[in-house]
């Protein structure tokens, strides 16, 4: 899981820095996502441990940044749905953030399954 976390972490910071480029590199808030795939990379190389409890810890950290990630990007993006504001500053950056929100969902429901699964298997042991 840690090395999913980190390969989530680069491609959500790809993908800002990709959409930063695109968008002339005007808007600085472009780049807030890649940010939180830094953290994801941080907390993917902590995580990569023999020790359980710390793996436990940087992968409970990692799925929570995940988790906000999407939360942030995932409501403004319904916001701007509701209101009809799809090209408000600029299609780019709505895109950029529907994109950052589907990333993070799918690394959420990732380890959530992941989690799971690892408390199945201490069960029936």
């Amino acid at each position: 899981m840690a090395k999913l976390t980190i390969t989530f972490g680069v491609l959500i910071a790809a993908i800002s820095v990709g959409f930063w480029f695109a968008l002339g590199r005007a808007e600085s808030a472009a780049l807030h996502p890649a940010g939180i795939g830094v953290l994801l990379i941080v907390c993917g190389a902590l995580a990569n441990t023999e020790d359980s409890k710390k793996r436990m810890l940087w992968m409970h950290i990692a799925v929570t940044l995940g988790l906000i990630s999407f939360l942030t990007t995932g409501i403004r993006v319904l916001i701007q749905l509701a209101h009809g504001q799809t090209n408000v500053p600029s299609a780019l950056a709505f895109e950029e953030r529907a994109v950052i929100a589907v990333v993070s969902l799918v690394y959420v429901a990732l380890c959530v399954r992941s989690f799971i699964d690892a408390r199945r298997a201490r069960t029936a042991a």
